[in-house]
């Protein structure tokens, strides 16, 4: 099984998703006019102006942004960044800073996608993702079932077990039984999971800000602590990536090859954009200002917050440390562990220890739900989803005794059929968010507050539900600066 595996990621990986995904994002990025930056400043306004909560209970954008970055801000942060440093060099982590700026641009596609096809589950709430687009937007349900099938076995199933199994190596300082480790876990999500996509929502705005400034505030004390040392690490970075350091003419590229491969899999591993996981929580939001675009907008900051900001603390912390050196075999999270332990004590088992559980836990929670909304698009069916909970809680307890090698080889094979997927979908259905963005950025451009009117876009009529986004527009109305920055310093005040 571990040969058939490693086999086919390496036709996934080495031969069609890496050019997939470096050209998707190139179009993208192009054909938005470079959205991720253009609109950067608009996506830190609107996350800190978005936690009001209204009278009919919705997600709010802010709530969706946290549910997403707490399935992206997990083991891929700080076991997968070791994992790519080890065995693609420092030069890993230049492509992961890549694959994530061209990535912004492909989360706002996709994610735009999701709020014009999600579906209301009268309730106050929504859901969809690109099972949903596939279904509405090119009439394919059975591709969509494919997608969600895949996606229940890669993040229900093949990365809980990555989750439980990161967790309980992490918590082995303290010679607690990995099986002890995997029980406690799945008692406690299931209190969660179980209260549906708003207990998901709650715990995610609670939990995900707190622990993702804590570790950055470590990971600041401990490059201040190393900055005389920091321009060398910036310097072996951009050195590694492209082989500079080989002598030979074969070994600069082959080291070029492997860092970017491992750059580019880890990146995707941990920030998922083009993967398809993200616009299932970026669906559930009723965005603020009303347009699809800015939930698309959000996503973009989801993928720069984990790769950007979190990964390179990680990689910072690995690369000032010394311990990635001939002859230590360490990697994944017991590498993060010893650079932590070897800048600030002992006490960073314990630190990494925490951070592993908070940012593992909240991933296993996002998790479940993005499998649970696309179990729900197969068979809405309540028997069908308490047995698909069960045996998600299952997976995560297997996890924890689970062999991390074997472990992290599925995820990257599940990963890899979602990506290639939902990428070959969005590029077909790009043209209709560069539509909706144009309306956008004419309206945001205009001073507008944009408001977003489905009539202004016929060819939605025959694919969008009757019951989305069918509310009479408020009309456009002046964007007044001195209350956004009010609400966004109430807002911050309140973080």
């Amino acid at each position: 099984m571990s040969n058939l595996i490693a086999v086919l990621n390496g036709v996934i990986w080495g031969k069609l998703l890496v050019g997939l995904l470096l050209g998707a994002g190139l179009y993208f990025t192009f054909r938005s006019r470079f959205v991720q930056f253009r609109r950067f400043g608009f996506a830190i306004k609107t996350m800190m102006g978005s936690r009001a909560k209204d009278e009919h209970h919705h997600i709010s954008s802010f709530q969706a942004f946290c549910t997403s970055l707490a399935a992206r801000v997990g083991t891929g942060n700080l076991a997968g960044v070791a994992v790519a440093i080890f065995m693609g060099g420092p030069g890993a982590v230049f492509w992961m800073w890549m694959i994530a700026l061209l990535g912004m641009s492909t989360s706002f596609v996709e994610n735009t996608l999701a709020q014009l096809y999600k579906s209301n589950n009268h309730d106050g709430t929504y859901r969809g993702g690109p099972a949903y687009y596939i279904e509405k937007a090119l009439g394919q349900r059975w591709l969509g079932i494919i997608f969600s099938g895949a996606l229940i076995v890669a993040f229900g199933f093949a990365f809980n077990s990555v989750q439980s199994n990161s967790i309980a190596a992490a918590l082995a300082v303290y010679e607690i039984p990995p099986l002890a480790v995997g029980i406690v876990l799945a008692v406690v999500a299931s209190l969660i999971v179980f209260g549906g996509i708003r207990s998901i929502a709650r715990f995610a705005e609670m939990v995900v800000p707190f622990m993702a400034l804590l570790y950055l505030a470590l990971a600041v004390i401990v490059m201040l602590l190393n900055i005389t040392e920091m321009p060398a690490v910036l310097s072996l970075i951009f050195k590694s990536a492209f082989g500079i350091e080989s002598a030979a003419g074969g070994g600069v590229a082959y080291l070029m090859k492997t860092a970017m491969e491992q750059g580019i899999k880890r990146g995707l591993f941990s920030n998922e954009a083009g993967m398809g996981s993200g616009p299932n929580a970026a669906a559930t939001a009723t965005p603020t200002p009303h347009h699809p675009a800015t939930q698309g907008i959000m996503g973009m900051l989801g993928v720069f917050v984990d790769t950007i900001v979190i990964c390179s603390a990680t990689a910072a912390i690995i690369l000032v440390s010394g311990q990635l050196h001939s002859g230590n075999e360490l990697t994944g999270i017991a590498l993060t562990q010893a650079a932590l332990s070897n800048e600030i004590g002992g006490i960073g088992n314990h630190f990494i220890a925490l951070a592993i559980l908070l940012f593992a836990f909240t991933s296993l929670i996002a998790n479940y739900y993005y499998g649970e909304s696309n179990l729900r698009f197969i068979k809405d069916n309540k028997a069908v989803l308490m047995v698909y909970r069960v045996l998600v809680l299952g997976m995560v307890v297997w996890g924890a005794v689970g062999e991390l090698p074997v472990v992290w080889s599925f995820a990257d094979l599940a990963m890899g059929v979602m990506a290639l997927i939902n990428l070959s979908v969005i590029l077909l259905l790009a043209g209709q968010v560069f539509k909706v963005l144009k309306d956008f950025d004419e309206q945001l451009d205009a001073g507008l507050s944009p408001t977003f009117d489905r009539k202004k876009f016929p060819f939605l009529d025959k694919t969008m539900d009757p019951d989305v986004w069918n509310d009479s527009p408020e009309s456009a109305r002046k964007l007044d600066t001195d209350t956004v920055s009010e609400q966004s310093l109430s807002a911050a005040q309140n973080a």
